[in-house]
């Protein structure tokens, strides 16, 4: 490499297309460039990115970053994986470059990865990637460089070549930024120019690209003193090299033994750093989080980490306004301590809640949001901290220790603070540690607090979808449900898929399943708008065809952003029988109790509820006592890429499984299509077995509008029941039966009235009549001739209620039967 000289231009602009690393006795060596857009895909690639990685410009635009550059956890070189070239692990400090490509982090990084080019062998390869701020689509600038020939190429740095950072400030040209000096602050969002050229200075004087700096805090990752003292150093050399040029004594400083002992520390605690923060953050559970926060100080750090969280953090609510007082209350989350096993468990449990008054450094740190630091404990104030444990004497477990105490602080709040001590024998904290401490404690609030707001949108989406699906009794007349509801594996877990039954007249139940288009809280509520829609229609026993056709007409009402798939089916018990009507769902499956097949039923499909002024059809299937039905929304049976009809054929092969309980033949199907991988979508499962009501068990009777069919009524009820061993029930089925005979009588016409009872689960006597008004309960006075016989049904009854029919109305009621 010619150094210092050689410059690539970009065609057509004139400039350099490639950025330099310089250092001060070295000249410059060619670095990668190359942008990643907001999608992923990459918008620039630099002749000196064609060099390194093996790939021309022409098949790196608009190909995924991931899929090029060197992110962690690739494959092993010997697998073919059809890309440019295999990644070795990543084995830098700090966060991965795929951290940065994905979006998680949102500062500055840096790392090295080794990575296979095709023709060459292995190379070894530093990268940094800046997140990129602006109205662009430009989202992340990455650089890298062969560590290769920096150790080659730049004289003088004795293998040394992690500590080079990238000279940036004049030698940098890609499209939308002509001078990446005046860019500075919107790398490093909320910035001065000022602030961004100190900050540049820090990386070129120590050596260490910059991997976050808070506006909000007043410690930046790197002291300010470690500038001044490499200063410092460097003009001590040059005067002893000015006195031996001259044959003049050494000046007095010039063998400073402990100058490089500073710069020690300084590159251990950034490496600290950079390890913690690869270690914690993981997860966005609360409680692995505090885990790993607690682990990752432990014991490099300090020999005792306890971590404190505000009551509202570990509920996941909300904090009042204000700071914290004597009266707020800290949970005791995490203790990690490496003394013996036990020591502190009895005196400090994890768990326990409890305030801190004003004059301990607990209560500055948490009200100030400053690191609070003490040298060693004294008695006094080990006394003094101790007498809040009430009757646990804590001083021999801190007496003569040093303590640190940092806040946990995310967006200008105090969510918590940690405890760190060190046992006597060890150094004391310094200041450079409150500073260490300050900036581990700000990283780990903001991890802290991800996981908080997560945990709290997770509860509440979950409450909102157990609020809104059903919770379907196992038993209905003649027939067994159960269910499955499991959500989504996207963010947020909320989605439309929703099912339901309704009790119907004449023993009947409705089974719904459904789902709304799309995820999130918007069809949560258009579902739950739809579910509530079927309830009504259901209940007044509309036809199923029928009762999609206005449903799809109030989709249209409510707007039309929103398409969702609805399958009604509508179960007789007693005549063996489905009426069914789909809405663009995928269809049922019926598993057969005689020879155990399965079928995927074959009708009409139908236009999703809300694209309108389509028809919709309805089948009647007959059905025999013991077959099972399958209904489900598509996440089940769907997954990206794979033809839906593998699903459906392996829905039918696994509802077809013998099984103990509906509850096993549920959980089989669940276990047979879960596994298959790729499913992010919701899962709604029905399985219905059709038990049916035998003919013996039904009985029915013709009545006509005369007042004295009541008193027949009640005879017919009593001798009945006695039939049926039932008679317990007798007296008070034929009083009732008769309350809704004379009701019937009334106000009915001239079609007549149908009683009818059924022993199932339950004692169901319906009474049908030509009227299709429903009756409602009046407020019948002493002297009152009507009214009365409503309030007997309710008190007498274990529930009634009434619903119109295509013909009137029916009144019923249900007795629980006695034990055997």
């Amino acid at each position: 490499m010619d150094r210092g000289t050689e410059r690539e231009t970009l065609p057509g602009r004139g400039a350099g297309d490639d950025v330099v690393l310089e250092h001060t006795a070295a000249g410059r060596v060619p670095l990668a460039v190359i942008l990643v857009d907001r999608a992923g895909l990459v918008s620039h690639w630099s002749r000196g990115a064609r060099r390194l990685f093996g790939v021309t410009k022409e098949e790196a635009i608009g190909q995924t970053a991931v899929d090029l550059l060197p992110v962690s956890g690739a494959l092993p070189d010997d697998e073919d994986t059809g890309s440019q070239g295999a990644f070795a692990h990543y084995d830098g400090l700090g966060p991965d470059l795929e951290s940065s490509l994905d979006g998680r982090l949102s500062y500055p990084a840096a790392g090295r990865a080794r990575l296979t080019v095709p023709e060459r062998d292995r190379v070894d390869v530093l990268w940094w990637a800046y997140p990129l701020v602006g109205p662009g689509q430009e989202r992340l600038l990455v650089l890298a460089a062969d560590a290769g020939g920096l150790r080659q190429d730049l004289p003088g740095t004795d293998g040394a070549f992690e500590r080079i950072a990238p000279g940036f400030a004049l030698h940098t040209d890609f499209p939308g930024a002509d001078e990446l000096a005046r860019r500075l602050p919107e790398i490093l969002p909320s910035m001065s120019v000022g602030e961004s050229a100190r900050i540049v200075g820090q990386v070129l004087e120590l050596g260490y690209p910059v991997l976050e700096f808070s506006q909000n805090e007043r410690v930046p990752v790197t002291p300010d003193w470690g500038v001044a003292r490499r200063a410092e150093r460097r003009a001590r050399r040059e005067r002893a090299a000015l006195a031996a040029a001259e044959g003049l004594p050494l000046p007095d400083d010039a063998a400073d033994e402990g100058e490089d002992l500073e710069y020690v520390a300084v590159r251990e605690r950034l490496e600290f750093l950079n390890e913690v923060s690869g270690r914690i953050g993981t997860s966005l559970d609360l409680a692995q989080t505090i885990i790993e926060v607690s682990k990752a100080v432990v014991p490099k750090f300090t020999d005792v980490a306890g971590t404190y969280l505000r009551e509202q953090v570990v509920a996941g609510e909300g904090f009042p306004d204000g700071v914290p007082d004597t009266t707020t209350m800290w949970h005791r989350v995490a203790l990690e301590h490496t003394d013996e096993p036990g020591r502190w468990d009895d005196v400090v449990p994890v768990g326990e809640a409890m305030p801190f008054p004003a004059h301990t450094p607990f209560f500055q740190c948490m009200t100030s949001g400053d690191p609070v630091l003490v040298p060693r404990i004294s008695e006094q104030m080990g006394h003094m901290i101790a007498s809040q444990f009430e009757k646990r004497d804590i001083r021999p477990l801190i007496t003569g220790r040093s303590m640190l105490v940092v806040p946990l602080k995310a967006r200008n709040v105090v969510l918590g603070f940690m405890i760190l001590l060190r046992h006597p024998e060890r150094v004391e904290f310094n200041d450079m540690d409150r500073v260490t401490g300050a900036e581990l404690a700000a990283r780990a609030g903001l991890v802290l607090d991800n996981a908080r707001m997560y945990t709290y949108q997770e509860s509440v989406a979950e409450t909102l979808q157990d609020s809104m699906l059903p919770h379907i009794p196992p038993r209905m007349a003649g027939c067994d449900i159960a269910t499955r509801y499991l959500p989504g594996t996207l963010l947020g877990r909320v989605g439309g898929d929703w099912f339901d039954s309704v009790k119907l007249p004449g023993a009947r139940t409705a089974l719904v399943v459904g789902d709304v288009m799309g995820h999130g809280l918007n069809s949560a509520a258009m579902m739950g708008q739809l579910r509530t829609a079927v309830q009504t229609m259901a209940a007044m026993d509309l036809p199923p065809a029928q009762l999609l056709r206005n449903l799809d007409d109030l989709a249209q009402r409510l707007g039309d952003s929103y398409l969702a798939t609805c399958l009604y089916v509508v179960y007789d018990p007693i005549a063996g029988e489905l009426h069914l009507a789909n809405a663009g769902h995928i269809p049922p499956v019926i598993v057969h109790a005689g020879d155990g097949r399965s079928e995927l039923l074959d009708l009409p499909t139908g236009a999703p509820i809300g694209v309108g002024g389509v028809p919709f059809e309805a089948i009647r299937v007959r059905v025999e006592p013991g077959d099972r039905l399958v209904m489900c929304t598509d996440g089940l049976v769907e997954v990206r890429g794979e033809d839906i009809g593998v699903g459906l054929a392996t829905l039918s092969e696994s509802a077809a499984h013998p099984a103990a309980s509906m509850d096993d033949a549920c959980d089989t199907i669940i276990r047979s299509l879960n596994t298959r991988g790729g499913r992010k979508d919701d899962v709604a499962l029905l399985m219905a077995r059709l038990n049916g009501i035998e003919p013996d068990d039904v009985a029915e009777w013709r009545l006509t509008p005369d007042p004295a069919e009541a008193g027949r009524a009640r005879a017919a009820v009593g001798e009945q029941l006695h039939e049926w061993g039932l008679a317990r029930l007798a007296g008070t089925t034929a009083l009732l039966a008769g309350e809704l005979v004379t009701n019937a009588v009334r106000h009915s016409g001239s079609r007549g009235i149908t009683l009818r009872l059924v022993r199932g689960d339950t004692l169901l006597c319906e009474v049908d009549d030509d009227d299709p008004t429903l009756p409602s309960l009046l407020a019948a006075g002493p002297d009152a001739e009507f009214g009365r016989g409503l309030h007997v049904v309710g008190v007498l009854a274990r529930e009634w209620g009434a619903s119109r029919t295509t013909t009137g109305k029916t009144v019923w009621f249900e007795l629980t039967l006695p034990r055997r």
